[in-house]
């Protein structure tokens, strides 16, 4: 008995005979059984799209409709999730020239199609056989034996061109063992999904507690819609693989009376990131942007913290004065803790902060970014700088010291701040000074604590419509 092995070759030709024999199938949103999408950071999705399916039994193409427009074809996963079926696919191909009439033109460029004019006087129209030489910026026609450019009339083609569609479409061949209806699920990656966090907070008329709600904002460009999708989102610094050089160019104190953080969307730990997952199903329509509830929480302890930051230039140089007015930020910052009635892994986004004014209306006062930030950890924002209380800065001294027997240098300086309060309570300026080098304070009128290796830090206390003095003597060795 004569036994016969087919090369790689034999079995394409095979798979193209049997295609051709055929008629395409095709999977429509009509098929549709569910659809998950989960988002990232970085401009990038996973898209689970399940549809009951009757495909033919053996070797045909099949066309899966309405996927994404940027889908990554190669991360493309056919499956069928029937039990007993056979599923293979040995062929795939992204259709994505979609169809318009500038794309059928193009199509057409060698082919001949039907120039239809209309008489404006009597209306009647006439039509001939005309060759298309070229459609690049405008139409080229041989019409007889004449040339004319332009559109003469209304153009009338013969069909569509078979890899010309009207939506994004992944066609497969597919080798099917059974013909009952299955479930199959495509799977793939994709860009133009994207997803943001916003935080709204209201600070308390003491500015000791908050109320904030986060919110997220969605963006489809990806040429697809999502129906009622199962939406998750990932929050982390996930890492791709750059595309290359060619792909490129192709394309405090627990108040037990106080409410707790409502979480909008349920959270869980994934790997190294965070999952967000929403409790009920959305629909994510092409080219839209979609605002989704995150979280809220309400009475969150909050401390608000005037600082003074200095630079370490001028301790080996002499500078004179270094500034009248200057500008003292100002911060405030919370703790993502459940006891603090946050406790929720907070996705990195711009925080906006507002707050009433005498008559009860809101006022922006306010926003920074923040990074991701795990439960447990605290949140600091700047919001801009104080307009009463202000500083005035300058060297008052400075020597350089002869150096040591290794060559090293060392200088002496003094320093006089003064902080001015205008308001009609007295604040709390943190002074922050970055000390180079091997450092220590020899004298100073106000204590300090040593926040690092290399800041010296005050605590300066200024009465309501007054001013207080900082003095202090370094000595500074390189």
């Amino acid at each position: 008995m004569l036994k016969l092995t087919l090369t790689p070759l034999m079995a394409a030709l095979v798979c193209a005979t049997a295609m051709a024999q055929a008629p395409e199938q095709r999977a429509t949103l009509a098929d549709q059984q569910e659809v998950a999408v989960t988002i990232y950071n970085d401009n990038l999705a996973l898209v689970k799209d399940l549809r009951k399916l009757q495909i033919k039994p053996g070797v045909g193409a099949l066309a899966f409709r309405d996927v994404s427009a940027q889908i990554r074809p190669e991360t493309a996963l056919l499956r069928s999730l029937s039990p007993g079926v056979n599923l293979r696919v040995l062929e795939q191909n992204f259709d994505f020239d979609l169809l318009s009439p500038q794309k059928m033109l193009e199509k057409y460029v060698g082919q001949t199609v039907t120039v239809v004019r209309t008489n404006p006087s009597t209306g009647q129209e006439t039509s001939e056989s005309a060759q298309v030489l070229s459609a690049n910026n405008g139409v080229v026609l041989k019409i007889g034996n004449r040339i004319e450019t332009g559109m003469p009339g209304r153009l009338v083609y013969g069909d569509v061109p078979a890899n010309l569609r009207d939506r994004p479409t992944l066609v497969m061949t597919l080798d099917n063992s059974q013909a009952q209806p299955q479930d199959v699920e495509l799977s793939y990656l994709t860009g133009g999904l994207g997803w943001k966090a916003d935080y709204v907070v209201e600070l308390g008329a003491k500015d000791d507690k908050l109320d904030i709600s986060g919110w997220v904002t969605l963006t489809n460009t990806s040429g697809a819609s999502y129906r009622n999708a199962k939406l998750q989102l990932v929050a982390g610094d996930v890492n791709r693989v750059a595309p290359d050089v060619q792909a490129r160019a192709r394309g405090g104190v627990m108040m037990a009376a106080a409410p707790m953080m409502e979480k909008s969307m349920a959270e869980e730990s994934l790997f190294e990131y965070h999952l967000y997952t929403l409790g009920r199903p959305t629909t994510i329509a092409e080219n839209q942007t979609k605002q989704v509830a995150l979280l809220s929480g309400t009475g969150v302890p909050v401390r608000k913290e005037y600082l003074l930051k200095g630079d370490e230039y001028y301790y080996h140089s002499p500078v004179g004065e270094l500034g009248k007015k200057i500008k003292v930020g100002v911060f405030v910052e919370f703790e993502n803790k459940e006891n603090a009635r946050l406790g929720m892994p907070l996705p990195k986004g711009v925080v906006r902060v507002y707050k009433k004014d005498s008559a009860g209306n809101a006022q922006f006062i306010g926003e920074d970014r923040i990074d991701h930030t795990p439960k447990n950890e605290k949140v600091r924002l700047k919001l801009g700088d104080a307009f009463d209380v202000t500083a005035d800065k300058r060297q008052t001294d400075f020597k350089k010291l002869p150096n040591d027997s290794k060559g090293n240098g060392a200088f002496e300086s003094a320093y006089e701040l003064v902080l001015k309060n205008a308001k009609d309570e007295a604040v709390t300026v943190t002074v922050q000074e970055p000390m180079p080098g091997d450092w220590q304070i020899l004298n100073t009128n106000q204590p300090f604590t040593k926040g690092a290796s290399n800041v010296a830090v005050w605590s300066v206390t200024v009465p309501p419509q007054g001013s207080t003095k900082l003095n202090y003597r370094s000595l500074v060795r390189y």
